[in-house]
Parts: C-alpha cells; structure tokens; sequence
C-alpha cells in the first residue's frame, strides 16, 4: 500500500517542484501554495460525485458528450472557481508567475488524488503512463489557467474579466483536445503523445512569457519605488 501510495504521489510532487524551482521570484513556499493543493485534492471527489450522478441518471445518452466534452468542462470549471474565489486577491498572489503555481498546485492535487485511486484500483503497471499523461496534462492545464489568471490580476487595462474568461475557455479547450485525442486514436502514438508534446511545449512558453512579465512588474515596483523616495 505505501508503494502504491508513494507512486501515485511522486508524478504530482516532481511536476510542483519544477514548476516551483523555475521560478526566479521565490522566497519560502507560502502557505496558500499548500492549501491550492488541498483545494484540488478535495475537489476530486465533488467531481466525481457529480460525474456519477448524471451517469446513473442517464443525463447524456452520448458517450463522447459525457465522457470527453462533460469531464473535461467541469473539471477545469471546478478548479478555475476555486482559483477565482480563493486564490485570485489573495495577498500571496504577489506577482504574474505566481497564477502559474497556484494554477499548477490545484491541478495537480485533483490529478494526484485521482492517480492515487486509479493506481489503487489498476496497479502499478499503469502507473508510468499515467504520470506521463494525466497528471502531466492537468499541470500543464493549470499552468496555462494560471498563466492568464496572472495576466488579469496585474492588467492595467479594463480586460481582467476576459483574461479570467480566458482562463477557463483555454483549459477547457485543451483539455477537450486531450480527450479527444484518447477518444479517437486507440494508440497514444498517434493521438496523446503528438498532443503531449504540443501540450508541453505550449505550457513552457506561457512559463517563460510568464517570467517575463514578472521581470517586468517587479522592475516596475522598483521604479515607483525609488521615484517615491
């Protein structure tokens, strides 16, 4: 059981800790990094309990609506909500990397929770391709989430409130083309590993976009800062 255990954590912790150690700002974790993670790890089991009613409800008759289109928006809704209303003003919230950890941090606490039960259920052998593909999607979905959560919460504009639309829309729609790509192609050689890959490379460009504009605000802060003195 403590194998098990530690193999269905270990995936979720290495792909915090990088996101973690990129970034060039960090001081001590704070504590409402732990809690992003709690946050997802109790959310998993709401959506799963929603999931199981409209299944045995027969609320969709088509498979491809319930099992790719349904768990793919209400998982990403589930986890943008709580970043909104816990997360997004927190004082924490110091700069536009940190959308990219929080993001990331309740992402992977539901993908840890749920490659805990689906690892418990399956073994081991499922492991390994698990960590490359589940719960390396849904960090990459939370950073991406993350990412334009911390573009509205610094925006000097009156568009804050479609970067948080954006946040959601844009992890939906990758998460539905991840899906999808498991839907259509029995083999994850022509369908979720192509997607992987594209995913990743997508997810480390808005990391680096998001360094950017964190360089930016902090040369900012500094410059108000000294023209106040």
């Amino acid at each position: 059981m403590i194998i098990l255990l530690t193999v269905a954590i270990a995936p979720g912790l290495a792909l915090f800790s990088y996101f973690y150690l990129r970034d060039q700002f960090a001081g001590e974790p704070s504590k409402l990094l732990f809690q992003s993670f709690i946050y997802g790890a109790v959310l998993t089991f709401p959506i799963l309990f929603v999931q199981y009613v409209f299944d045995a409800e027969g609320v969709f008759v088509n498979h491809f609506l319930q099992n790719i289109v349904f768990s793919s928006v209400i998982e990403e809704f589930f986890k943008w909500f709580v970043l909104l209303i816990a997360v997004y003003r927190h004082v924490d919230f110091e700069d536009p990397y940190d959308g990219i950890l929080y993001g990331a941090s309740i992402s992977l606490g539901f993908a840890t929770v749920e490659n805990i039960l689906y690892i418990l259920e399956f073994g081991l052998q499922t492991a390994f391709i698990r960590a490359f593909l589940p719960v390396s999607s849904h960090a990459l979905f939370g950073v991406v989430m993350g990412y334009y959560f911390g573009i509205a919460k610094f925006s000097k504009d009156n568009k804050r409130r479609r970067w948080i639309g954006w946040a959601l829309l844009s992890s939906i729609i990758l998460h539905l083309a991840y899906n999808t790509s498991l839907y259509i192609y029995d083999n994850i050689m022509y369908g979720a590993i192509p997607f992987m890959l594209f995913l990743w490379w997508f997810g480390l460009r808005k990391v680096k976009q998001a360094h950017l504009l964190s360089v930016s605000h902090y040369v900012e802060q500094s410059s108000t800062t000294q023209s106040g003195k």
